[in-house]
């Protein structure tokens, strides 16, 4: 492998790690996995989770006979009510479910653990559109951000090309 190439590979591969650092963080739809069980404290679990948007999926995981996965209006939700269900999913052991649209989503248990807290409202939002490409000091700024905190990759890469300049 001649300089030429070497020097051509180095400056790809540095071009490669500015561009991953400008990236925006979310661009597509994510899978949410819920453990639905009794005894869990979904509000805490909201906060650690969110916020969900339109298309991503949640997961409900739980065991058959002893939980199910009911989606509810608000009404059903705040009475833990099952009667008028949308959907009523109890059969498995997992349950799927894409929100496909920007509203509340309300989930509850229907074999009584729904008044123990084994319920969930949801509210998917519209994902937020791409930051707009950074301005000239923004970039330098957002690169020296991105090489401070993959220091040792880029150090390593740098050894990597200093050994092959000394191979040709």
């Amino acid at each position: 492998m001649g300089r030429t190439s070497v020097a051509t590979a180095a400056a790809a591969a540095l071009l490669v790690l500015a561009a991953c650092a400008a990236l925006p963080a979310r661009t597509a739809a994510n899978k949410i996995s819920i453990n639905w069980k009794p005894n869990v404290n979904y509000t805490d679990w909201l906060e650690q989770h969110s916020p969900f948007y339109k298309d991503d999926w949640l997961v409900f995981y739980y065991t058959a006979g002893q939980a199910d996965v009911v989606q509810v209006d608000e009404v059903g939700y705040n009475k833990c009510d099952a009667t008028n269900a949308i959907y009523n999913y109890s059969k498995g052991r997992s349950f799927a479910v894409q929100l496909n649209e920007t509203k509340t989503y309300y989930f509850i248990c229907s074999y009584g653990y729904c008044f123990g807290g084994m319920r969930l409202a949801i509210k998917a939002e519209k994902l937020p559109p791409p930051s707009p490409p950074p301005s000239a000091s923004d970039r330098s700024s957002a690169i020296a951000a991105f090489a401070r905190s993959h220091a040792p990759v880029i150090y390593a890469a740098v050894a990597v090309l200093a050994a092959l300049l000394r191979m040709v």
